[in-house]
């Protein structure tokens, strides 16, 4: 099967609420996480009761859930306020992958791949909506790398772009945390990239967006640092999907972090990262 950077299927994503790409204005430290239009439904998980539920938020509701919502688990017929619900990470991967340079801004002089160039981040190193990203001793050079983030819905495997969105349940905002002097220095980026809290996810996963229209802000202290549509990845989420899905069988659950744009600097503790997605929300994290 033939690797395509960008699928040109009329209607791929046919039925589906477009995202609204633009923004209403910043977030700050302690204020809720922005929520999409109506027409996206929402899914998170929190914890209550000293135990992990899935949820469907509903106005300022969460109307918990029996189980995933990609199984069609029922509602519980109970919820809570959303305002002070411990938020997890929105889903529990197997497997979480991220993309290298698919943007041409990030790329710089490199080379733009001919294929995807995916890796892999442990799910250990996820971490929550207002987690702490925790530096580890030995780097002074961690930065963010803010990124749409597909969630699988659907088992696949050998599948083709056309067939990718029925696999696909839907998006979540993330940070692809990342140590450029282990990234440069060690062989391989097990450390640099997939350390204890290097992959903050969340703050829940929204459905019914086009991926294709939607746009991506990064504020480090409340300053823009990245911004771009992400119509400008080189290869879609239709092509991403359907390439790991050749090498990997991807579950429900499994997340793959698509890549991030511009350029990226180094963070320090008591900074403040967010990551923005329209339609989706905001995913806030503190540096420690």
């Amino acid at each position: 099967m033939e690797v395509s950077r960008r699928t040109t299927l009329k209607g791929m994503f046919a039925g589906v609420a477009i995202g609204s790409g633009i923004l209403d204005g910043e977030t700050r430290a302690g204020d809720e996480p922005r929520r999409p239009s109506p027409a996206s439904e929402r899914f998170l998980r929190i914890e209550r009761d000293g135990r992990p539920w899935y949820g469907r938020i509903e106005g300022d509701r969460i109307r918990l859930l029996a189980g995933p919502p990609w199984t069609g688990a029922a509602e519980t017929g109970s919820d809570v306020p959303l305002a002070g619900a411990k938020l997890l990470v929105p889903c529990e991967p197997s497997k979480v992958l991220a993309m290298a340079r698919n943007y041409r801004s990030h790329a710089g002089a490199d080379a733009v791949p001919a294929k995807p160039e995916l890796f892999i981040k442990a799910p250990s190193a996820l971490v929550e909506h207002e987690g702490a990203i925790v530096i580890p001793p030995g780097t002074d050079d961690v930065h963010y790398e803010g990124e749409l983030v597909v969630v699988i819905g659907k088992r696949a495997k050998d599948i083709s772009p056309a067939e990718a969105p029925a696999h696909v349940f839907g998006f979540t905002c993330g940070n692809d945390v990342s140590a450029r002097d282990w990234q440069t220095g060690d062989i391989q980026w097990w450390r640099a990239k997939a350390s204890d809290t290097f992959a903050p996810l969340g703050p829940w996963i929204a459905t019914g967006l086009d991926p294709r229209e939607l746009r991506l802000v990064t504020r480090l202290d409340g300053e823009v640092k990245q911004e771009s549509p992400t119509r400008d990845l080189i290869f879609d989420v239709p092509a991403l999907v359907s390439f790991a899905s050749r090498h990997m069988t991807l579950l429900p659950g499994d997340v793959i972090y698509t890549g991030t744009p511009g350029t990226t600097s180094r963070m320090k503790p008591g900074d403040v990262v967010e990551v923005e997605i329209s339609g989706i929300g905001v995913l806030r994290n503190r540096v420690r």
